[in-house]
């Protein structure tokens, strides 16, 4: 399984989980059978509130779901139309994050738990 997971920056699997999705500089692509990850610009880095296209990056990319520390309303959204599954991790790190997939102990992301708005929400920055 392919899981796509922001990072602050690369550092292979010791990469720092982003908070916020759409805040995030790289993706890290991570492979959960074997643990080969590569990391990807994120050419939407730079957008307004609400106006994050969440897979504009990713496009091309065989992934299977995300892990994100934070993700607002409107990417959740678009990544849910787009048939896959997001989950919220609180791991410092890509490989504690997969670890936690792994064992089943990640929440889905929902409307409920996602970004509203700007400021601090418990996961990093929102916005």
């Amino acid at each position: 399984m392919k899981l796509c997971i922001p990072v602050t920056e690369d550092k292979g699997i010791k990469s720092p989980v982003c908070g916020h999705f759409g805040s995030a500089a790289l993706f890290m692509v991570v492979e959960t059978d074997t643990g080969s990850c590569r990391a990807i610009p994120n050419r939407n880095l730079h957008h307004q509130h609400g106006m994050c296209m969440p897979l504009a990056s990713l496009e091309g990319e065989d992934i299977d779901g995300i892990i994100a520390g934070g993700i607002g309303m409107g990417a959740l959204m678009k990544i849910q139309a787009a048939g896959l599954k997001v989950f919220i991790a609180e791991q410092p790190t890509v490989e504690e994050a997969v670890a936690s997939y792994k064992a089943g102990t990640l929440a889905e992301a929902t409307p409920g738990n996602a970004c509203h708005g700007h400021g601090p929400h418990g996961h990093g920055p929102c916005g």
